[in-house]
This record gives C-alpha cells, structure tokens and sequence, in this order.
C-alpha cells in the first residue's frame, strides 16, 4: 500500500483556508492527509478589526475557531514554526517534526513597528488585533485636536482599509459630535491614494475623503516618531492620537530557510511554485509582480484565489492528471464610507495584460455584501 500524500499548509488564513478546503473538497482522508499549523487558533477577516475600533463589534464576536478544522478532517496544530528544511522536508515547530510531501506557504506577513523608531512608544498600531479596544477607547475619549493616520511602508495588506478607517472614525466622531472640533489627515509614502488601483481609482477616493473634510498628505515618508509629532524625510506634523500602518515584512522563518531576502517576500509567478519541488507560496507572505510598478496587492481574496490555484495543481498531480491552471489576478475590496454604505473596488490584474480597477457606488447593498462576504468565510471554512 502506498503511503497518503500529506500537505501541510503553513498559516491558517485565507490562503491557507482556502487551499486545505478546496483540497479536502475534492479528495477524502484516505486519499490525502491535510495538516495546517499556525501559532494562534483562530482566523478573522481583516476588515472587522475597523469594526472592533469604532466600537460595532467585539473582538470574540468576529473569530472563528481553527479548532474546528478537525470536524473536516484536517489537521490544525497551533504551534510557532521554528523551521522550514527544504531539503529533507520537513517543518519543526515547538515540539515536533512535521514531514511534507506538498508545502503550502500562506505565512501572511509581520507588522514591524520597531523599524520606525519612536513609533511604539508614541502611537498605536492600527492593524494589531491587541491595540483595537484600546484604540476604540481613546477615539471615544477624544474631545478635540488632531487625529493622524499614517502609512509608514508600503506594500501593506489590504490596501483601502486605511481610507476605510478615516471614514469610519469620522462617522463615530460625528456620532459623538465633536467631529467639528477634530481634525484627520492621512500620511501615504504613496504619491496617490491607492496606486495599485491606478490613478483613476485613486482620485475617486481621494475625493472622498476629501469630501468628509480629512485631509490627504501624499508623498509623506516617514523617519521617526516623537512624542505628539511626526518626522517625515521633508517635513515635520504634530498629532494628538496617532494610528499607525507599520512596515511589514516576511516572517523571520522565510528569511532563514532563504525563500526570500530581508525585509522582501518570496518572489512566485501566477502558479505560486517556489523554486523547491512541490512547495508552493501564496498570498501576503509573496510578491507575485504584474507590470513593473505594480504587484498583486495584499488583500485576502487574492490569497483566497491563490489557495484554490494551489490545491487544483496539486489535486492534479496526485491524481496523474496534467492539468495545471494559473492564478486569474480577479478579485476586490470593499470600501465602507462611514454612511452605512460601502463601494466595491473591483480588480483583475491579468485584464489585457494589464491590471484594471472599477470602483462601483456607495450603497446599503454593498455594505450588506460584506458582511455577507465575512459570513460565507467563516462559515464555508470552519
């Protein structure tokens, strides 16, 4: 008897949701065995911490369990990945060796904040789920000054929801009715909004943030941070609350097994093979590059579209078909406005051979497609 395949997946996100669904869809547990591991047992999609911060949502109500994986047959082990060997194939966490006849890698990336000096002693982390309820706190408290929200590395994943969060916090300021006396700007290292989206895009959104009185500061590189100021390469701005988007980089592991160079993400074209046989990498951990200037951004629902490219080509080769299919660059974001609607930006990287972007109107419905989005997720995967 021949032995089962086993697949261990590497981060229990959207890529690696997606790849071990779709893999455990189309073949049993006598087929192909399904291991995922990833240091902590839940998953969320990234745009409700938006909502823990203005307060509609709590952290407990927006995670589903990793635990239930085992319900599938796929097996979760939460534990840190200490290494990745290549060569003889295997995976060592805290306590054990995990050996792999297909890796998936779907690592996501690191929030660095200690690359901006001064930043963690002097403003928050918008992205870090342990700062939400704190960060929720003191925008309650705020009665008047200045809020900074500053992109301070790019790429980072999911491009709007800085955007996003400016509007958001401007409705629950209004909310409050100190909006009058509270200022927002926006800082981008960016000279648009949103240049994965093209500069058509961008103006839309830059016209809409515009249009609820928070200012855009493009082109904005920041140095370091300082007690209620911040330093950029050619100019200085003060703050009184500062939520910040930290660099991000690969985690520690890629560097050290050499899948990719410090502070970059491993390079993968649209089969997201890696230059190790059998051993794939998807989503935010990769840099997948479309034009010159542009990459696939790093958003979830390309990690989703790439996790189900991945399983298909494996699902072909234990079956000894030769089929292989390549990733499609389609996907999209939602854009919540603050006025209970939202807009969709919709994206195909590969149209024409080069990516192009739509963002629809604001409406209720689009607000109601993403919590629809949110809940077919955590309900289709765990």
């Amino acid at each position: 008897m021949t032995e089962i395949p086993h697949v261990v997946i590497l981060g229990g996100g959207f890529g690696g949701l997606s790849s071990a669904n779709e893999l455990r869809n189309s073949l049993n547990s006598s087929q192909l065995k399904i291991t995922i591991i990833d240091k902590k047992d839940w998953f969320m999609v990234g745009f409700a911490k938006l909502w823990i911060i203005t307060g509609t949502r709590s952290f407990e109500n927006s995670i589903g369990s990793l635990n239930n994986l085992s319900k599938k047959e796929i097996n979760f082990i939460k534990e840190e990945i200490f290494s990745i060997d290549l060569q003889n194939k295997n995976i060592k966490t805290s306590s054990q060796t995990i050996s792999y006849d297909y890796l998936i890698i779907s690592m996501g990336t690191v929030l660095a904040p200690e690359k901006i000096p001064g930043l963690q002693e002097n403003g928050f982390n918008l992205y870090d789920h342990k700062q939400l309820s704190k960060i929720h706190e003191k925008l309650m408290a705020i009665k008047s000054g200045k809020i900074a929200i500053s992109i301070m590395g790019m790429p980072y994943k999911c491009p709007p929801a800085p955007f996003e969060a400016s509007l958001l916090i401007d409705s629950m300021l209004r909310k409050r009715g100190v909006r009058d006396s509270i200022q927002i700007h926006l800082y981008s290292p960016a000279p648009i909004t949103l240049p994965a989206a093209g500069p058509e895009v961008s103006k839309k959104i830059f016209e809409l943030v515009d249009s609820e009185k928070i200012f855009f500061h493009n082109s904005s590189k920041i140095k370091s941070v300082e007690h209620n100021k911040l330093i950029f390469e050619d100019s200085e701005s003060n703050f009184d609350l500062l939520l910040a988007i930290p660099p991000h980089i690969a985690p520690k592991v890629i560097y050290d097994s050499g899948l990719a160079k410090e502070p970059g993400f491993i390079l993968i074209d649209r089969d997201c093979k890696t230059e190790f046989e059998n051993v794939f990498a998807i989503g935010d951990v990769t840099s997948l590059i479309v034009t010159e200037s542009i990459a696939v951004p790093k958003a979830g629902i390309f990690a989703e579209g790439e996790g189900i490219v991945v399983a298909k080509n494996i699902i072909s080769k234990i079956l000894s078909k030769h089929e292989a299919i390549l990733f499609d660059g389609k996907g999209g974001c939602f854009l919540e406005s603050g006025r209970d609607t939202a807009s969709e930006i919709e994206v195909d990287m590969y149209s024409n051979t080069k990516p192009t972007t739509n963002l629809t109107e604001s409406t209720a419905e689009n607000l109601s497609k993403k919590l629809k989005f949110e809940k077919d997720r955590l309900s289709k995967w765990l």
